[in-house]
C-alpha cells in the first residue's frame, strides 16, 4: 500500500510541477489558490514559489494531497483551463491577416513576471512583465529575450537607523519555473569567448530565453557577467549589454528562430542592431544598405527623459569591445564610435546607446504622449532635424497587465456587474464601460475590505522587520496598532529615484502632522522603494521616511515598508485609496503604478507628468498643479508640496469622509467609478500592444 502511496503522490507531484513550469499561473487566481492550499505558511515563506513548495512540503502532507479528492478536483480544473488558454485562437490569430508569419523578438535586461524570480529593479522591468503576458493573451507571436541573474536585484532591509542594507540573494534556479533548453554558445565579448547557457521561461503562449554565463568552463569573471542586474562598473554594463544584444541573436540562431521585427526595450540591447548590421554586410550589401535594410525591421522603446539615464562610454571603453565591428562593417573606428554620439564630429563625446539604436531603427517612441514630445526634444541632433517636430519618435502610451494586479478579492464583484466575459482579451474590450452598473454600496463595502486587507498586511511586514533587527517590544506593540481600517490611506511605492521626490509630503512637518492627525477625518500615508544599491540620495530618501515615522504626529499614520517587490506593489495598489505620484515634471517617462489602483476603485493624485495628463479629466482623481515647470527646484518642491496640502484639506479629504444617510462618500464613489471608467481599459497593456501591432510590429514586419 505505501508503494502505491508513493507512486500516485509521484504522479499528482508531476502534474503540479508541470502546471508550475509554466507562469500562466501567475496571473491566473484558481491556479494560485490551488498552489497555495498544498501549504499556506510555505505559500508565504518562499514568496509563492509551488516549485520550492514542493521541495520543503513534509512527506505526509504529499501523501494527504494525494488522498484529497477536494485538491484532485481543484487541480484537474485548472488543468482544463490551462489546457483551454493554450488551444483557444486568441485575438491575434483571429484578426490580424497579413502578419501571420511574423516573429517580433522582444529584448530586455530586465523582466517581472513573478516575485518568485527576482529579475527585476523597477518599471522597466514590470512593464516588460506585463508586455509579455499580454502578447500571450492576445497571441501575438512574440518571444523574449533577456539575461539570467543568479543574484537577481537586491534584497532591501533597514537598519535601525533607517539606513539601507543592500543583501544579495543566492538564487537557485532549479527551484525557479525556468527550463534548460540543452543549448549552449559561444559570444565573444571584445577578445574573450564566453560560453552561455540558453533558459527557457514559459509565460503561456509566449517563450523567452534567458542567457546565464555561470558555466564551469568560463574564467571567473565571465561567470560573474551574469551575476548582479544593474552591479558593477561601467565596463560591466557594456559587457552585460554586449551579451544581450548580441548574445541574445546568437541564443536564437541556436534555437532555430528567425525573427522577422527586433524590438529593443530601451538601449541596453542596442548592440544587437549593430550585430544585424554587420550580418548583412557579411551578406554582401553594402554598408549604408545594410544600415537602410537593418533599420526597416527594428523597433526601439526608449524609457527616460532624463539625459544621465541614458547609458554612455567613454570611446576608448567602447572601442576595447567593440572595435571588431569597424573591420566587419569596412568603417573606420572613428565612423563606428560616431553611430553612437549625438554630434558625429565630436570625437571627444562619449558612445550612448540610446543614440545608436536611434540610428538603427526606423520604429522608435517614447512611452507616453508627453514623453514622446520630451524625447523629440532630446534628440534634435541625431536627427539633424531644425526643431522637435522634425524627429521622427512616436509614442505608444503604457499600460498594465490587469489579471496579474487585480486582487482576486475583488473579482466576484466584476463576475457579477461586468459580465460578459470581462476578461476577454483584446485590445479593444472594454468591460469597464460598464463600470457604473455595480451598486456605489458594493464597490464602496470592496473598496473598505481592499483597505482592511492592506492594514492587516502593514501590521504584519512591520512586525517582521521589527523582528528581523531584533527591535524593542514597544516597536511590536505599535505594529500590531499601525493604522486604521477606516481611515483615509494614500499610498506611495516605486523606485526610489531621486526625481520622484519620495519625501515631498514632508516639506511643511507641522502642516502634515495636522492633516494626519485630524480627529474627525485622519490620513495615513504607506510608503515603500528601493533605490539604486549605489544611489545614496535615493537611499537617503527611505531613511528620512523610515525616521519621520518615528516621529511624533506620524507614529501609527506613516509607515516605510522593506523590499519593494511585486507582491508587495500587489497589495499597495490594490488596498490604497489614493495613489500619491509626485515626480519632477517631465522625468517621468511614463509610470505603470498608477494605473493599477482604478483597478480596485482607487483614486490618483499626481503630478501632471508621464501617463497621468492622458489620463487626467478632472472627475477621476487630482492633479498636483498645473504643470508649470520651476527652474528653480527649491520653488518647485515648495509649490508642489503646498497643492499636495491644498488638495488635502480642501479637496480628498472632505470628499472621503461626507457620507451620506447610508454611510457611502457618494462623490468618492463617482470619482472611483470614473477612475475605473476612464483608466483600467486605456492604461492596460492589451491596448498597449495593440497600439504596437498596428502602429509599429506590422509596418516593421513589412520592412
Amino acid at each position: 500500500m505505501s508503494r502505491i502511496i508513493k507512486k500516485n503522490a509521484a504522479h499528482i507531484i508531476t502534474r503540479i510541477e508541470t502546471l508550475a513550469g509554466n507562469l500562466w499561473w501567475s496571473w491566473n487566481p484558481d491556479a494560485q489558490n490551488l498552489f497555495a492550499s498544498m501549504d499556506p505558511l510555505l505559500w508565504k515563506a518562499t514568496n509563492q514559489n509551488p516549485l520550492k513548495i514542493l521541495k520543503l512540503l513534509a512527506p505526509e502532507r504529499r501523501e494527504l494531497l494525494e488522498s484529497d479528492e477536494g485538491f484532485h478536483e481543484a487541480l484537474s480544473a485548472v488543468e482544463k483551463h490551462f489546457a483551454q488558454y493554450m488551444a483557444a485562437k486568441p485575438w491575434y490569430q483571429r484578426t490580424v491577416k497579413d502578419g501571420a508569419n511574423a516573429r517580433i523578438a522582444y529584448f530586455c535586461a530586465e523582466f517581472a513576471v513573478h516575485e518568485s524570480l527576482p529579475q527585476y529593479s523597477g518599471g522597466l522591468g514590470v512593464l516588460a512583465g506585463d508586455h509579455v503576458k499580454s502578447a500571450s493573451d492576445l497571441g501575438i507571436p512574440l518571444v523574449g529575450v533577456g539575461l539570467l541573474y543568479r543574484n537577481g536585484y537586491y534584497t532591501q532591509q533597514f537598519n535601525t537607523d533607517g539606513s539601507t542594507k543592500v543583501i544579495y540573494p543566492q538564487i537557485d534556479f532549479a527551484d525557479c519555473p525556468i527550463h534548460e533548453t540543452g543549448k549552449t554558445i559561444d559570444v565573444l565579448i571584445g577578445k574573450s569567448s564566453i560560453k552561455v547557457k540558453i533558459w527557457r521561461q514559459d509565460v503561456g503562449r509566449v517563450s523567452m530565453y534567458l542567457l546565464d554565463c555561470n558555466v564551469p568552463a568560463n574564467k571567473p569573471i565571465d561567470r560573474d557577467l551574469t551575476k548582479h542586474l544593474y552591479g558593477g562598473d561601467r565596463e560591466y554594463r557594456i559587457r552585460q549589454e554586449l551579451l544581450l544584444g548580441v548574445g541574445g541573436l546568437i541564443a536564437l540562431d541556436a534555437l532555430g528562430i528567425k525573427p522577422t521585427v527586433y524590438h529593443m526595450n530601451e538601449g541596453h540591447a542596442a548592440f544587437a542592431a549593430l550585430e544585424l548590421v554587420a550580418r548583412e554586410v557579411k551578406r554582401g550589401t553594402e554598408v549604408v544598405d545594410a544600415m537602410v535594410k537593418v533599420r526597416a525591421r527594428n523597433v526601439f522603446t526608449t524609457h527616460t527623459p532624463v539625459p544621465a539615464g541614458n547609458d554612455r562610454f567613454e570611446p576608448k571603453l567602447a572601442l576595447k569591445y567593440i572595435a571588431g565591428y569597424a573591420d566587419r562593417l569596412g568603417i573606420s573606428t572613428d565612423a563606428l564610435l560616431a553611430l553612437g554620439r549625438e554630434d558625429e564630429a565630436n570625437k571627444q563625446e562619449e558612445f550612448c546607446m540610446t543614440v545608436l539604436a536611434l540610428r538603427l531603427a526606423r520604429q522608435c517612441n517614447g512611452v507616453a504622449a508627453l514623453h514622446g514630445e520630451v524625447s523629440r526634444g532630446m534628440w534634435t541632433k541625431v536627427y539633424d532635424a531644425p526643431h522637435a517636430g522634425k524627429v521622427p519618435i512616436g509614442h505608444v502610451t503604457n499600460g498594465v497587465h490587469s489579471e496579474t494586479w487585480l486582487a482576486p478579492e475583488i473579482r466576484p464583484l466584476y463576475d457579477k456587474y461586468l459580465k460578459p466575459d470581462w476578461i476577454s482579451a483584446s485590445p479593444s474590450h472594454d468591460p469597464w464601460k460598464n463600470a457604473h452598473k455595480i451598486p456605489p454600496d458594493e464597490l464602496w463595502a470592496a473598496r473598505n475590505m481592499l483597505r482592511a486587507r492592506l492594514i492587516n498586511f502593514i501590521r504584519t511586514r512591520l512586525a517582521e522587520q521589527t523582528l528581523r533587527r531584533r527591535g524593542p517590544v514597544d516597536d511590536l506593540i505599535a505594529a500590531a496598532e499601525t493604522f486604521d481600517e477606516n481611515t483615509l490611506t494614500f499610498g506611495f511605492a516605486r523606485r526610489f529615484a531621486t526625481y520622484k521626490r519620495a519625501p515631498l509630503i514632508f516639506s511643511n512637518l507641522k502642516r502634515l502632522s495636522k492633516i494626519l492627525g485630524h480627529p474627525d477625518r485622519p490620513v495615513q500615508i504607506v510608503f515603500a522603494g528601493k533605490a539604486h544599491p549605489k544611489d545614496l540620495g535615493g537611499q537617503s530618501f527611505a531613511q528620512e521616511i523610515y525616521q519621520h515615522a518615528r516621529e511624533n504626529g506620524f507614529v501609527g499614520r506613516v509607515a516605510i515598508l522593506e523590499d519593494y517587490d511585486m507582491q508587495l506593489g500587489r497589495m499597495l495598489t490594490s488596498g490604497a485609496d489614493v495613489w500619491l505620484n509626485n515626480p519632477l515634471r517631465p522625468q517621468e517617462a511614463s509610470g505603470t503604478s498608477g494605473m493599477k489602483p482604478p483597478l480596485h476603485g482607487g483614486l490618483n493624485c499626481s503630478i501632471l507628468d508621464g501617463w497621468w495628463p492622458e489620463a487626467f479629466n478632472r472627475k477621476n482623481g487630482w492633479a498636483i498643479g498645473d504643470g508649470r515647470e520651476f527652474k528653480d527646484q527649491k520653488k518647485q518642491d515648495s509649490y508642489d508640496a503646498n497643492c499636495i496640502y491644498d488638495l488635502l484639506e480642501n479637496q480628498i479629504v472632505p470628499a472621503f469622509y461626507s457620507r451620506d444617510r447610508n454611510g457611502i462618500p457618494a462623490k468618492w464613489v463617482a470619482m472611483m467609478i470614473d477612475s475605473m471608467k476612464s483608466v483600467c481599459q486605456p492604461f492596460s497593456t492589451h491596448r498597449m500592444l495593440g497600439d504596437y501591432v498596428r502602429q509599429y510590429y506590422l509596418p516593421a514586419h513589412r520592412g
